[in-house]
């Protein structure tokens, strides 16, 4: 079975504008009669396609708020499309943003930048000033983790006070909630933070998950999620007496600016940026130590005498890959892999060790 091109499978012949005059028309085809290009192709136009459809609908939602409230367009989008309370909030907050912002929507309409991605500048317009050209130019090119970094950076970069309002706001709508399910019987629990006191709290739940792991039986090993949720119910319910584990301090990565005298950039693990002022603050309250990872300050080459990376050597992988080399998943989720296998003589050194998540782990692993 023939592809039929793009141009015959979505229409853009008429622009998708206000009066609601566009048409946006996928051909239904066989998929299982397409080849791998194909179906990359096809993915493409349905993405492009779902754009076009959010753009529309978040003229919509303007126009029923402009004409009466926000409230009355939360209620239309439960009614109509079968949402949630919270999916009603978030599609009418970020229709009013977008209709402030003619680039974004502009680009949300042709196709060019995909749904999650207008998102994004949305809801980072209704929190500091933004350059809504230069995060467009971006959000055509870029993964949608690596935007999220970018559209950070640009917030703070832009901000006159070095992004500290923004973290204020942030920390002023902290909120946390736990209710019983009605539907499975368990208890949920959910919460929102700013970047630094989340980071705290990832850091020391990672950190107990990694003790969990290595206390479990290799042969009954609980699931990610379930050693997490273990973890959290450990740390609330059991916490420890007075002394902190391995681990749990708060990494925070600065760069030295040699001609200034003066550190200068600093990030949290994920490379999320923070005000200059955060840093001085806890530099003041907690454990920050720095490390030049080059020298023989620590030891980085453990060999074959241990087999798990020790803590200063993953910081020094966290520092220099940033990311899950596989996914670019938060460095908090990952493990130190050894390149070449501890099964196979790998040593534990820092030239053999790469930051790898735990579905991209079990990918290398069981699936080469």
């Amino acid at each position: 079975m023939e592809l039929a091109p793009v141009s015959d499978l979505l229409d853009t012949s008429a622009g998708v504008g206000p009066a609601g005059g566009g048409v946006v028309h996928v051909e239904v085809v066989d998929v299982a009669g397409l080849c791998d290009e194909g179906l990359s192709l096809r993915l493409g136009v349905l993405g492009r396609a779902e754009s076009r459809l959010a753009a529309m609908k978040a003229q919509v939602l303007a126009e029923v708020g402009r004409r009466h409230s926000k409230g009355d367009a939360q209620r239309m989008v439960r009614n109509e499309l079968q949402a949630s309370k919270r999916e009603a909030k978030r599609d009418v907050e970020t229709a009013a943003r977008l209709a402030e912002l003619p680039t974004t929507s502009e680009a949300l309409e042709s196709g060019e930048i995909p749904v999650g991605h207008a998102r994004l500048i949305a809801r980072a317009s209704g929190e500091s000033p933004i350059d809504e050209e230069l995060l467009v130019e971006a959000a055509n090119s870029e993964p949608f983790d690596e935007f999220a970094q970018t559209v950070k950076r640009h917030q703070r970069d832009v901000a006159d006070d070095d992004g500290q309002s923004l973290l204020d706001r942030q920390r002023s709508k902290r909120k946390a909630r736990i209710f019983e399910s009605s539907d499975s019987g368990m208890f949920v629990l959910s919460a929102e933070f700013d970047q630094i006191t989340g980071a705290r709290i990832a850091t020391a739940l990672t950190a107990k998950e990694r003790q969990l792991w290595h206390r479990e039986d290799p042969n009954k090993r609980a699931t990610p999620q379930q050693r997490m949720a273990d973890a959290l119910a450990e740390l609330i319910c059991e916490p420890a007496s007075g002394r902190k584990s391995a681990g749990t301090d708060l990494l925070v990565i600065a760069d030295f600016d040699v001609l200034k005298q003066q550190l200068d950039n600093p990030r949290l693990a994920d490379g999320s940026p923070i005000p200059i002022i955060e840093l001085h603050r806890l530099a003041l309250e907690a454990n920050l130590l720095p490390s030049i990872f080059d020298t023989k300050a620590q030891d980085m080459w453990l060999g074959r005498r241990l087999r798990t990376a020790s803590e200063a050597q993953r910081i020094a992988l966290i520092a220099r890959d940033q990311h899950c080399i596989g996914c670019g998943a938060n460095p908090l989720w990952c493990r130190a892999h050894h390149i070449i296998w501890w099964s196979k003589n790998g040593p534990t050194d820092l030239e053999n060790l790469a930051l790898v998540c735990d579905d991209c782990h079990h990918k290398i692993h069981d699936h080469g």
